[in-house]
């Protein structure tokens, strides 16, 4: 397994597989992306993204049946892996340790 440490747009591609569950697919990630981060998030982007995640061994993949709503083709699915979730708990905790040290930033009650 390569590095686990997580680029912005890696963590973020991360959490929106893991919060698809079982319908983790690349297009469903791009929607996902667009929805909550108003970003726009290219399907070659991504794809690059999950085969890096994939070779970092935070994400695995496996190809679903083919349907005729895709003229025969398939979908490839991804999952996220233990080391993916660990990868997500440890990114999560520096975040929030390095917010706890901002002196005097406080959001809560603000509009």
């Amino acid at each position: 397994m390569k590095g686990t440490n997580l680029g912005e747009f890696e963590e973020l591609v991360l959490l929106t597989s893991a919060a698809l569950v079982n319908d983790a697919y690349s297009v469903a990630i791009c929607d996902e992306l667009g929805k909550y981060t108003g970003r726009v998030a290219k399907l070659g982007v991504v794809h690059a993204v999950l085969n890096r995640l994939e070779e970092k061994g935070l994400v695995k993949s496996h190809m679903g049946e083919a349907t005729s709503a895709r003229g025969g083709k398939r979908k490839r699915f991804y999952e996220v892996t233990h080391a993916g979730k660990v990868a997500l708990t440890r990114s999560k905790e520096v975040r929030e340790a390095l917010w706890r040290i901002i002196p005097g930033f406080n959001l809560e009650g603000s509009v």
